[in-house]
C-alpha cells in the first residue's frame, strides 16, 4: 500500500504537468512542467522526501529499460537515418559533450560550495 501511495503522488505530480501544458501557451513539455513541480514540492517540503523515495528509487533503476522502445525505433527507421546520418551524428555528439561538460561543472561547483560551509561551520 505505501509504494501505491507513493506511485499516486507522483503521478498526481505528472499529472499537473499535463495539466500546465495544456492551460500554459508555451513549448515546454508536460514532463518538465512535472519535474519542475515535484522539485518545488520536494525542495520546499510540501512533499517529504520519505513520501516518494522508495517508488522513485525504484523507477531510476528500471529506466534503462525505457529507452529499448526508442532505441528499436531507431533501428527501426534506420533506412531514413542513413540520409542524414552525418549531421545526425555530430548533434549527438555535441549534445552529449555539452551535457557532460555542463553535468560535471555544475558538480563540482556545488561540491566547492558545500566544501565552504563545511570549513565556514568549523571555523566558527
Amino acid at each position: 500500500m505505501k509504494y501505491m501511495k507513493q506511485i499516486c503522488i507522483i503521478m498526481g505530480i505528472s499529472f499537473l504537468g499535463e495539466l500546465l501544458k495544456y492551460l500554459l501557451p508555451l513549448p515546454v513539455p508536460a514532463s518538465i512542467y512535472g519535474l519542475l513541480l515535484m522539485l518545488a514540492a520536494l525542495l520546499t517540503g510540501v512533499i517529504p522526501l520519505k513520501a516518494v523515495e522508495e517508488s522513485a528509487d525504484f523507477l531510476v533503476e528500471i529506466m534503462p529499460m525505457m529507452f529499448i522502445p526508442a532505441g528499436v525505433g531507431l533501428m527501426k527507421e534506420a533506412g531514413s537515418l542513413a540520409q542524414i546520418w552525418f549531421p545526425f551524428t555530430v548533434i549527438v555528439v555535441v549534445s552529449t559533450v555539452a551535457v557532460l561538460g555542463v553535468t560535471g561543472r555544475l558538480s563540482q561547483w556545488i561540491i566547492r560550495r558545500e566544501r565552504g560551509k563545511k570549513g565556514k561551520a568549523e571555523e566558527k
